[in-house]
């Protein structure tokens, strides 16, 4: 049984698809927040801020010691140590070089309050150790005047 053969239909011009398509006759795309609110804040913006600024602070206090180390923010690591566990940060004292892992400090820490200041805090005291360990010093020897507050 043959099969009748239709004559092909003109296709139409390609869509333009990309930023700011009229998608179903809802109007033009914008921004989720709006043309007046500022846009959101996520978990790795604010996680990458909180160890900028924790990494200026102790630059600004140590200099000489961590002007050549070289700081770095990754997912996780790429393996679980045996005995140990998931590591938060390492360390190549060779390389100077400090990677943090994001993933790891910030869903497997217990938090006993689970606020973006206990959060930050968490964060805070992961870069503190990270830098004690390359330098060879106590996480509170880097910044005394800082937790001086009498």
């Amino acid at each position: 049984m043959s099969r009748i053969r239709r004559a092909a239909a003109p296709t139409p011009a390609p869509t333009q698809r990309g930023r700011g398509r009229d998608r179903h006759g809802r109007g033009i795309r914008s921004s989720v927040t709006g043309p007046f609110l500022p846009p959101l804040q996520t978990r790795i913006t604010q996680f990458d801020m909180t160890v900028a600024s924790t990494i200026d602070y102790l630059r600004s206090v140590w200099p000489d010691e961590l002007s050549t180390v070289t700081f770095e923010v990754a997912a996780g690591p790429y393996a679980v140590i045996p005995g140990v566990g998931v590591e938060r940060w390492t360390v190549t004292a060779a390389e100077r070089r400090i990677v943090f892992y994001r993933l790891p400090i910030q869903r497997l820490t217990r938090l006993h309050r689970n606020d973006d200041l206990h959060r930050r805090m968490v964060i805070e005291s992961c870069v503190f150790r990270a830098i004690a360990e390359i330098l060879g010093k106590d996480p509170w020897d880097l910044a005394p005047d800082r937790f001086r507050h009498f």
